[in-house]
C-alpha cells in the first residue's frame, strides 16, 4: 500500500542533521489519557509478589534475567533500583516502584497497538523511507518521583541492530518532560559519528563488545517537551535522561522500529522472537 509522508523537508533534513526531531501535539489528549488510564488498569492487574525483576541501565549485564529475556514478546513489569529496602520489600506502593513495563505493548494491548500503527505513525515512517517497518519493542517508561533511575549515554543501534542500521525511536511524551523530572538528552549531530559498540548475547549472557566511550557533560542538550510531543531518535544518536529526583513523574510511551525490506536482523541481539512482528504498512 502507499503511504503517505506527513514530514515537511525541513523536517527530515533536521532530523538528518541532528540525529532528532520533536514533533508537538503529536498525540490527541484522549490518545494520552487511554494510554495513561490503560496502564493504570495493568498496573492493579499486576501481582508483584510473583515476580521482582529490576532494571538498571547501569547494570543490566548483571541483571538481565529470564523475566527480561522471555518478555520481547509479553507485558511484563521491572521494577526500579531504588524500590527496594533492606529487608527485601517494597518501600512505597507498586505504582510508584515500577521502572518501565515492556516490551510487546505494541503487539498484546490494544490501546498501545492502535497508537503503535497508527496512519501518524506510518506517514512519520514513510517521511524516513521506512519501506516495511516493524515494531521490534515497545516500552511504557515511568520515571518516578523520587526514584526514577538513571539511563546512561546510548545508542538504541547499539541493542537493536540491523544490516545495515535501521532502528528510529518514537519517544511518546505522557506528562510534561523537564530537566527537573528527568527528559532526554541528546548529543545533536552525534548519529554521524556512527555506531560506538553493541551489546552481544552470547550463551554466558549478555556483553558489550567494547568499553563505552567516555562523553564530555557539556556536549548534551535537553530535550524538553509538553505532554503529546513526539521526539524521533535515530538509532545512532547518543542520548540519555538523568534521575528524577523531582516530586513529579515522567511517564512516556517509546516504541523502537526496524525496517525488514533489505535488512537482517542481527541473530546476536537481545531479542530473539519465535514470529516477527506484524509490519505496520507494506510499500
Amino acid at each position: 500500500m502507499g503511504i503517505g509522508g506527513n514530514l515537511s523537508s525541513d523536517q527530515v533534513q533536521f532530523f538528518n542533521s541532528q540525529g532528532y526531531l520533536v514533533l508537538e501535539s503529536f498525540a490527541t489528549l484522549e490518545e494520552i489519557e487511554a494510554m495513561r488510564t490503560r496502564m493504570d488498569q495493568l498496573l492493579h492487574d499486576f501481582d508483584c509478589s510473583a515476580t521482582a525483576s529490576i532494571f538498571s541501565t547501569k547494570n543490566q549485564q548483571q541483571l538481565t534475567d529470564n523475566y527480561f529475556l522471555e518478555s520481547v514478546d509479553k507485558i511484563s513489569f521491572f521494577f526500579e533500583e531504588k524500590a527496594f529496602g533492606d529487608d527485601g520489600s517494597l518501600k512505597q506502593p507498586k505504582e510508584l516502584s515500577i521502572n518501565k513495563v515492556g516490551h510487546a505493548l505494541h503487539e498484546l494491548d490494544p490501546v498501545f497497538k492502535k497508537f503503535s500503527y497508527s496512519e501518524k505513525v506510518s506517514g512519520l515512517l514513510s517521511s524516513l523511507a521506512y519501506k516495511r517497518p516493524i515494531p521490534i519493542q515497545s516500552m511504557y517508561l515511568f520515571k518516578q518521583p523520587g526514584i526514577g533511575g538513571e539511563v546512561v549515554p546510548h545508542q538504541d543501534n547499539s541493542f537493536l541492530y540491523t544490516e545495515p542500521q535501521t532502528c528510529t525511536g518514537l519517544w511518546l511524551a505522557l506528562e510534561d518532560a523537564t530537566v527537573v523530572n528527568g527528559c532526554l538528552w541528546a548529543i545533536p549531530g552525534s548519529q554521524k559519528n556512527g555506531l560506538v559498540r553493541r551489546l552481544i548475547r552470547g550463551e554466558d549472557g549478555m556483553t558489550f563488545d567494547r568499553p563505552s566511550p567516555a562523553y564530555d557533560p557539556t556536549d548534551f542538550v535537553p530535550i524538553e517537551v509538553k505532554a503529546g510531543s513526539l521526539v524521533v531518535i535515530h538509532g545512532d544518536l547518543i542520548h540519555q535522561s538523568f534521575e528524577n529526583q523531582s516530586s513529579k513523574s515522567r511517564h512516556a510511551y517509546s516504541v523502537h522500529v526496524v525496517d525488514t525490506d533489505g535488512c537482517k536482523w542481527a541473530p546476536d541481539n537481545w531479542i530473539r522472537r519465535k514470529v516477527e512482528p506484524e509490519p505496520i504498512y507494506l510499500s
